[in-house]
């Protein structure tokens, strides 16, 4: 199964609720917490073209953040990413 994995920073709500939606589906990821790791948020930033969090990846897929997490879920488009 291609690996689910979520960038976030301490006290975001919107992490929060990624994951929580991410939990409700009894999906499994991985959490990185970027916070006060300049060099790691840079990283992301190039990867996913995108400054806020949370940052949500399939494999080396950019999701984007919670509103697309959610678009992607309810259309059934996530779950084709992680198909094998």
């Amino acid at each position: 199964m291609t690996t689910i994995t979520i960038y976030t920073s301490t006290y975001c709500a919107y992490c929060t609720a990624a994951k929580n939606l991410l939990a409700s589906r009894d999906y499994e990821f991985e959490e990185i917490n970027m916070q006060g790791n300049q060099e790691l948020m840079l990283q992301v930033m190039q990867k996913s073209g995108q400054r806020t969090v949370p940052q949500i990846f399939v494999g080396e897929k950019s999701i984007g953040g919670y509103q697309e997490l959610l678009a992607s879920t309810a259309s059934g488009e996530f779950d084709a990413l992680l198909a094998p």
